[in-house]
């Protein structure tokens, strides 16, 4: 599914919202968005929220022979996937060209920058070594994705804990959690990616864009920084032509922000690890905040419900009584009546139309038709036996029906005449005249 452009009007707002140095949901021009950090049972398991964004991070190891050029170095595999749950333009079952930019960009800040030691991940040199993987998975997409994955990444990896073994000459034994406490990995140091979004050739900046701004920005600077100010990595996208001075201030700023996140990273890994020792509960599920729908459980709030009557009995007293004024009913034809103001009734008109009808279906049920040629091209026969004939007179002012006696009966055709109308005997000659409506 292609993803659904902007239109004129919403791109002209946005960017004339950002040359007033507004943001659509509040934020100052070099504001973060709010970053949240929840863990799960298991270590190496987190999901980190970045506004709207959210990203969830699994770590697993495995056993494996190393590489032949690197005997005595573990393995770093980082693979970030994006699914339609996270917005219906990713379609699934094949790498976009976003995909591969994200998933090399992370390479390069994570492992190209030797934040973990692969050393320590060495088990027997030539045979055996820890492959770390680290799975991304896209929830929510809500713009920034490559900040919100890298902050998953190294949070991931710091709460991982692997499992611990022993090598006895050419024997490896692995134990459990239960046996031995797990071994967490060797981490030097924290690379965060910062992304500055480029408005109008480089002349606007913003700090975290969000989903629409991504769509109106003509390039984005990620600088990957640790809390010492080194950089680890840099990518430059959009074709923008970007000055020193323009590079250097966006460093600055990323010190900054790289500073108060890694203290955010290492304040919930110590809570998380407090609670586990204390024996607290822990999880996605004690993450959730009680107020929301989503809990599982809402405290009760105490009610007193001694003096209800009361009240009641107080309201009821205080409350004005009501008006002992009621309308008069309004007759509008004999035997109806209505009460206030309403349309005009019309059950009169009904029954007038009514008899009409009845009338026409007592004509119109005629019996016997004679041997005549009516103006539409008819031809009337005449009825044998007992029955009289019919004189016809199709004009427009009035239908008139005359039934006379037939002295020589004959054997004609009739149109669809009832069994009652065939054996009904014969009857005095009657006059009957309607007159017939004037046309509309």
């Amino acid at each position: 599914m292609k993803e659904t452009p902007l239109s004129n009007c919403e791109r002209r707002f946005l960017l004339r919202a950002i040359e007033e140095k507004k943001r659509l949901d509040g934020r100052q021009t070099y504001d973060y968005r709010n970053i949240k950090i929840s863990f799960g049972t298991d270590y190496g398991c987190c999901i980190v929220e970045l506004g709207k964004t959210r990203v969830l991070g699994q770590v697993s190891c495995e056993l494996v022979s190393p590489k032949l050029n690197r005997a005595t170095e573990g393995i770093l595999f980082f693979n970030l996937e994006l699914s339609q749950m996270a917005a219906p333009a990713f379609e699934p079952g094949r790498q976009s060209d976003l995909l591969v930019k994200l998933n090399r960009l992370l390479e390069r800040c994570l492992r190209n920058s030797k934040c973990i030691d692969t050393e320590s991940l060495c088990v027997v040199a030539g045979e055996k070594v820890w492959q770390i993987r680290v799975d991304l998975h896209l929830l929510n997409h809500d713009g920034n994705i490559i900040d919100a994955a890298s902050i998953a990444a190294i949070v991931a990896l710091c709460h991982f804990r692997r499992p611990d073994v022993s090598v006895q000459g050419d024997e490896i034994t692995l134990y459990t959690p239960e046996e031995r406490d797990p071994v967490p990995l060797s981490i030097h140091h924290l690379p965060i990616c910062v992304s500055f979004a480029f408005f109008q050739q480089g002349t606007y900046l913003l700090v975290d864009p969000n989903e629409r701004e991504e769509r109106v920005m003509d390039g984005l600077l990620v600088i990957a920084m640790n809390k010492h100010r080194e950089i680890c990595t840099i990518q430059s996208s959009g074709g923008i032509m970007l000055l020193k001075d323009q590079v250097l201030r966006c460093s600055k700023i990323a010190g900054v922000k790289v500073l108060e996140i890694t203290e955010l990273i290492q304040k919930a890994l110590e809570n998380d690890q407090k609670v586990r020792k204390e024996g607290g509960k822990f999880g996605f599920a004690e993450s959730i905040a009680s107020q929301r729908i989503t809990a599982f459980k809402m405290e009760k709030a105490p009610i007193d419900t001694s003096d209800v009557e009361e009240k009641a009995e107080e309201i009821i007293a205080e409350a004005e009584p009501p008006s002992e004024v009621v309308s008069n009913p309004v007759l509008w034809t004999p035997g109806t009546a209505q009460i206030g103001e309403g349309l005009e009734n019309s059950w009169g008109d009904l029954e007038d139309s009514a008899k009409e009808e009845e009338d026409e279906d007592g004509t119109d049920g005629a019996v016997i038709l004679g041997s005549t040629k009516m103006d539409a091209g008819v031809e009337v026969s005449n009825i044998g036996s007992q029955d009289a004939p019919i004189v016809l007179s199709d004009s427009e002012e009035e239908e008139m029906i005359i039934l006379e006696p037939d002295k020589n009966p004959k054997k004609i055709r009739t149109q669809t005449i009832s069994a009652k109308q065939e054996k009904a005997p014969s009857k005095k000659p009657v006059k009957k005249r309607k007159k017939k409506k004037a046309a509309n």
